[in-house]
């Protein structure tokens, strides 16, 4: 089971494991509600380096990001659902928009993004990652499934319901 870590705590434990040649792999997201692709991601990220972080946006940055209703599962809820995948050792939890102040903060040796970004140069946070002499690597299935078209699928599903029953 992986730990659930402030972003402070987490930067001295991986500073230890550093300190033992470790190597730290990072993948960030909303993971709102878990499906195959972020099991996919994960698994492709942890094969990255040794030790497997993730880093999932506070509640309000995924209701920014995602709009109104969402996330649909808190952010303590989804950290712990992650810690308990085989893949991730470590989870925290991170506010704004963007992973990059983290990313300068725990200066992981790869951080992984899914392959929809084309390539590693057009990740947003490529040049924050970079600077620091990290590696950024695109990993996982394409995205052939999201959170989005879930919460549609039920959506759908649950219309159908109402109008069958009246």
């Amino acid at each position: 089971m992986g730990e659930i870590l402030n972003s402070a705590s987490l930067a001295r434990r991986l500073e230890e494991l550093r300190g033992q040649g470790t190597t730290i792999s990072f993948a960030n997201g909303h993971f709102d509600l878990i499906h195959v692709g972020h099991l996919r991601y994960l698994r492709d990220a942890a094969a990255q380096a040794d030790v497997l972080v993730v880093a999932i946006n506070d509640d309000s940055s995924v209701a920014r990001l995602k709009g109104a209703g969402r996330p649909l599962v808190p952010a303590s809820e989804r950290a712990e659902l992650l810690a308990a995948l085989e893949p991730v050792d470590f989870v925290t939890v991170f506010s704004g928009d963007s992973p990059a102040p983290l990313l300068t903060q725990l200066r992981p040796d790869v951080h992984c993004k899914g392959p929809d970004y084309g390539t590693p140069e057009r990740v947003p946070e490529f040049e924050t990652v970079r600077a620091y002499g990290g590696e950024t690597r695109l990993v996982g299935d394409p995205k052939d499934h999201s959170t989005t078209d879930l919460i549609a699928k039920i959506g759908a599903l649950l219309q159908e319901g109402s109008q069958a029953a009246e």
